[in-house]
């Protein structure tokens, strides 16, 4: 494997460790610690809260760090950083222990989005394949996040479910730092152009053009956000409600007699949750195709229309025809993922890139804690039939945003003439 190869696989297990180091937390919660140290599992989520703050809050800093020093030594620090405050929490005694661990990993966690994507988007040419491949190992992180520390609990304990990850973090952080460590000295001396050089070649129109693009971004990350925090995290238990029949009768099916369990049936249930994302999952490969070739506008439209339609039909449905559905709006949920990475990379000037992407993912997880209190409130009061028409018109916001995007994206660098409105 070559230097360039092995540059973009360690940034793709990078977005594999942040995402999976986020979530260990949730299945340690759930199946170990509220027995082990008999707090219950809702207070546990108390002290999970602070790190997903920190997840979002310092992605700013990071991004801004990583522009005024080095996008390769502030990934470094995520390496090391992670790896060293999973480790620490692997030897949490108390509560408070393991809330303040879980704070310092969303610290660390903070620097990968606005850094790491920024290196994607700058590095490579096929920007739109590339920051989609990408999200799919942020994906994997996610999905695999239960299954490694599900596999910890069982054979080695909680403890090492950080343990273990952090020592793999830091052997990652020690083969970046060989690979990348001469352009670290190089990147200081090149990231940082004259302050005014960006602005001084960008007209008054051109100027204009770049803050409507920016506004189209942060409102469609925001609505974006909401929209795949909504889907993802309430699927399991939309699938809970509206596929007990078809689950019931594959779980009969699968053990070959008519009287199936209760358990049969929530492991199918969940099951169909899984594949239901793996597969969705792929949307972000034929979307990042897609952007290289078509653009984001049209791409972006054709994604929202996609929402719309299947989240229009989902009220009311059950079984069957409602997993297609459900196949359907999680196909755009996650199709969506790369678009607005992939506008920010041609829009923001290198020198500010990784500021850009922090900002970005700050909107992006204010709107993801935003979202949660609110699937709980429409829930609770209509039901997940009102949540689908929420969402729909939520769609419809990207939809009429998304018309307004200029055909060709502008650039920072890029003079009036070059864009298409």
């Amino acid at each position: 494997m070559d230097r360039d190869r092995s540059y973009f696989l360690l940034l793709n297990i990078g977005h594999f460790l942040d995402h999976m180091f986020t979530l260990v937390f949730a299945t340690v919660a759930a199946l170990v610690l509220y027995r082990e140290w008999g707090v219950a599992y809702a207070e546990l989520l108390a002290y999970a809260t602070p790190g997903f703050f920190a997840f979002g809050v310092f992605s700013y800093p990071a991004g801004w760090l990583a522009d005024r020093w080095s996008r390769d030594g502030m990934m470094c620090v995520f390496f090391f950083g992670i790896g060293t405050a999973a480790i620490v929490t692997g030897f949490a005694e108390t509560p408070l222990q393991i809330g303040a661990g879980l704070f310092v990993i969303g610290m660390f966690a903070a620097i990968y989005h606005p850094v790491g994507l920024a290196i994607v988007s700058m590095k490579w040419k096929n920007t739109g394949m590339r920051i989609a491949a990408n999200g799919v190992w942020g994906n994997l992180g996610v999905a695999s996040a239960a299954l490694i520390t599900g596999y910890m609990i069982d054979n080695a304990g909680w403890r090492m479910a950080y343990i273990v990850p952090g020592l793999f973090s830091l052997g990652v952080g020690l083969v970046y730092m060989a690979l990348r460590w001469k352009n670290i000295h190089l990147e200081r001396k090149e990231i940082l152009p004259g302050k005014g050089a960006d602005q001084a070649n960008v007209s008054a129109s051109h100027r204009s053009l770049l803050i409507r693009v920016s506004a189209i971004v942060f409102l469609t990350t925001a609505v974006s956000s909401v929209i795949f925090q909504a889907t993802t995290f309430a699927l399991p238990k939309i699938f809970d409600e509206r596929l007990q029949g078809l689950a019931a009768d594959l779980s009969a099916w699968i053990e070959g007699a008519a009287n199936s369990g209760q358990d049969d049936v929530a492991t199918v249930i969940g099951t169909l949750a899984f594949t239901v994302f793996a597969v969705a999952s792929i949307a972000q490969l034929v979307v990042g195709s897609m952007l290289d070739r078509f653009g984001p506008r049209r791409v972006f439209m054709v994604v929202a229309i996609i929402q719309i339609v299947f989240f229009s039909a989902m009220p009311g449905l059950t079984n069957g025809p409602a997993l297609a559905v459900a196949l359907g709006f999680m196909l755009g949920a996650f199709g969506q993922i790369p678009i607005n990475d992939y506008m920010i990379g041609k829009t923001a000037s290198g020198a500010h890139r990784a500021k850009i992407y922090g900002i970005r993912y700050v909107v992006s997880f204010t709107a993801l804690a935003v979202t949660l209190p609110f699937i709980a409130f429409v829930y609770q009061n209509w039901g997940f039939d009102t949540l689908f028409q929420i969402l729909t018109g939520a769609a419809a916001i990207i939809l009429i945003a998304v018309t307004t995007l200029p055909g060709r994206l502008p650039t920072a660098e890029a003079q009036p003439n070059e864009v298409k409105t």
